[in-house]
């Protein structure tokens, strides 16, 4: 019988999944843990408190010239550690070294320019494209979305499982309602020929767009 216990590390992502977080969420959350721990000559974070996380912040501020968004994932990834998985109350960590904050201006593309850059595609891909200016969803909202979110009656798409982790309404665009139909059709086929060659699904919950 096997009776190893889960390293840190596994018993930190075992927690994120059992949370329900986003992938993302722990695929950015276990490698800042990780280099937390060997900043400190692998000592374990139970030995360790305010004054090692103070430390540890101020020096991906100063010698790694990190972001000030980058240096926040990597506290919460921390306060995550202590307070999810250590159970272990974090104090004051004091005044640690900010990370600068490079202030940009977002690039929004005209109404104009954007038709350009969609008329440059075809097919799904155009499809997926049109979806997403004119729904305003995220590219992994639009690739997760499946049959039923899509309510034509309603002129609108149910987004599932959103940054936050919850579930939000968008508009379904009226100029792609009959190219979605279409394409909903062509899924439909695809889907009556899995059952004819015995590979059952439940329609309603296949993925709309099969890249």
């Amino acid at each position: 019988m096997n009776t190893k216990q889960p390293n840190l590390i596994e018993q930190a992502r075992n927690v994120i999944r059992v949370k329900h977080y986003t992938l993302n969420t722990e695929k950015a959350y276990l490698p800042w843990i990780k280099r937390f721990i060997l900043f400190h000559k692998k000592r374990h974070p139970a030995a360790m408190g305010e004054r090692e996380i103070n430390e540890f912040l101020t020096h991906i501020a100063v010698n790694r010239n990190i972001a000030a968004n980058t240096q926040n994932q990597a506290l919460n990834a921390i306060v995550f550690l202590y307070k999810e998985v250590l159970k272990k109350k974090v104090g004051d960590i004091g005044d640690f070294r900010r990370a600068k904050t490079h202030k940009r201006i977002p690039v929004v593309f005209t109404k104009e320019e954007a038709k350009k850059v969609v008329v440059q595609l075809e097919g799904t891909k155009r499809l997926m494209a049109s979806l997403l200016y004119g729904s305003g969803m995220r590219l992994k909202e639009c690739l997760r979305l499946r049959v039923k979110d899509i309510e034509f009656s309603y002129n609108q798409i149910t987004l599932r499982d959103t940054k936050g982790a919850v579930d939000r309404v968008t508009l379904l665009p009226s100029a792609i309602k009959e190219e979605l139909k279409r394409h909903l059709k062509r899924v439909k086929t695809l889907h009556e020929q899995d059952l004819g060659e015995g590979r059952p699904h439940y329609f309603h919950l296949l993925i709309l767009f099969n890249t």
